[in-house]
């Protein structure tokens, strides 16, 4: 089920209140992705996003997904007290409502050289656009099962490291991404860019579980990094995007 925040200009996967499972532009718009060449602290970059969608004439609310970098993975109660500053600059915007957040989001933790505390590496925003193409941002997602209670919980094989374990997490992500494509009716033939996070070898779970189900139709970019919370070991986003700069 997918909602709309007409004040971005975009559809929505309802999630959790830090963010969204993904966000899609409405017809005669279209999501913009831009990525940092310097990744900026989390309220200057916040600061330089602002600058960039108002000088392209559009509103703060079309700010529709974000990419985050932080230092290390989180506990659950880090994640949590993290996700409540972050929100804040989000409800200043008029986007965040107190209970409801459209914007898509992956916040990921590189092992080498991670920045001294969180900031962005990209994100996107709606603008118009005459062409017919869709286009849209599916939130990061590791192998944990929705629902609430402690990650370590709902974990798809819990600190299990093994091949087969590693294999297990990595199609259930992968289901994951099919799943949120799926709510706006697109598929892996329509995303043309997919990531992986993860600093474990999954490649024995490459040909099968990614590249026969198509998840590699443009590639893969796999970054060393860790999901966000502790004992997480895989995560993935995907997207489509006709526009994508780097400042």
């Amino acid at each position: 089920m997918t909602s709309d925040f007409a004040a971005g200009n975009y559809r929505f996967i309802p999630a959790v209140f830090q963010y969204s499972a993904g966000a899609a532009a409405m017809p005669g718009y279209e999501v913009e992705r831009v990525r940092f060449d310097r990744m900026p602290k989390l309220a200057d970059g916040f600061a330089r996003i602002a600058e960039y969608i108002k000088a392209a004439g559009r509103p703060l609310t079309s700010f529709c997904a974000c990419e985050l970098r932080s230092p290390a993975a989180f506990t659950d109660k880090g994640f949590f007290d993290f996700n409540q500053h972050y929100v804040k600059t989000l409800a200043e915007w008029g986007i965040y409502d107190g209970k409801t957040n459209p914007v898509a989001r992956s916040n990921v933790c590189p092992e080498i050289d991670p920045p001294s505390e969180p900031s962005f590496y990209a994100f996107s925003f709606v603008r118009p656009s005459t062409s017919t193409t869709p286009t849209f941002a599916i939130s990061g997602s590791g192998e944990s099962k929705e629902g609430d209670g402690p990650y370590s919980e709902r974990m798809v094989r819990y600190r299990d490291i093994s091949p087969d374990g590693i294999r297990d997490k990595v199609r259930h992500v992968v289901g994951a991404m099919e799943s949120r494509m799926g709510a706006f009716g697109f598929g892996w033939k329509d995303a043309t860019a997919a990531q992986v996070y993860t600093i474990r070898d999954y490649h024995h779970a490459l040909a099968d579980e990614l590249v026969k189900r198509g998840a590699a139709r443009s590639g893969l970019t796999w970054h060393f990094a860790r999901p966000p919370v502790i004992d997480l070991e895989y995560e993935m986003d995907c997207r489509r995007v006709m526009r994508e700069i780097v400042i």
